[in-house]
């Protein structure tokens, strides 16, 4: 190539860069006018609404959401007085449930007690109730308070009788358990009534 060819390549390269400039700077203002258009127009729309009007209609969707949520509230009042209310009542269901075998075996020992005038049959009978009578309850979570040779404490004991002159080592002890109290899942529902040394 000669040097004229170079410089005719170099100058029609030139000139379709700035046709390319011209067309890009074209379509960019044409772009912005659109897009200045498009933006003056909803601008116009929110100018010709009355701001009376956009208040009122934002009170009145207010007012809507006010109403669902007040309704909502209602009914979640409703339902929860409604399954407080079952829970009173049928609250027992469980703990009944567990003592109805233990009923049942004291009307069949009430039945065959009469059958028999043997004494240790009666205790027997008697011992094997009891002791069904406390697996029920200790699956509902009920304990005997432990008080054998334990120290007074006021939070599981009530103090009825003071015992003076039992030694020093049995000074704040429990002498005697004269009722037995009982914890429901480790909140005390009645105290053991105990003597105490002094």
């Amino acid at each position: 190539m000669t040097e004229e060819e170079i410089k005719n390549t170099q100058e029609e390269e030139l000139q379709e860069s700035e046709e390319q400039q011209d067309n890009t700077v074209v379509n960019d203002s044409v772009a912005d006018t659109e897009a200045s258009a498009d933006t003056e127009a909803p601008a116009e729309e929110e100018e010709e609404k009355d701001p009376l009007e956009q208040a009122q209609a934002e009170i009145e969707q207010l007012k809507t959401q006010i109403l669902y949520k007040t309704a909502e509230f209602d009914n979640y009042r409703k339902r929860t007085l409604k399954e407080k209310a079952e829970l009173i009542l049928n609250g027992g269901e469980k703990a009944v449930s567990a003592i109805l075998p233990v009923i049942d075996d004291m009307e069949r020992a009430l039945a065959n007690g009469e059958k028999t005038d043997d004494p240790a049959v009666l205790r027997e009978g008697m011992e094997l109730i009891y002791n069904k009578m406390m697996k029920a309850l200790e699956s509902l979570g009920v304990k005997k308070i432990e008080t054998d040779d334990a120290d007074f404490n006021t939070d599981m004991h009530e103090a009825v009788a003071m015992v003076p002159g039992m030694g020093d080592d049995k000074k704040g002890k429990v002498i005697d358990c004269l009722q037995a109290g009982y914890q429901l899942n480790d909140k005390v529902i009645r105290h053991a009534k105990v003597a105490v040394g002094q």
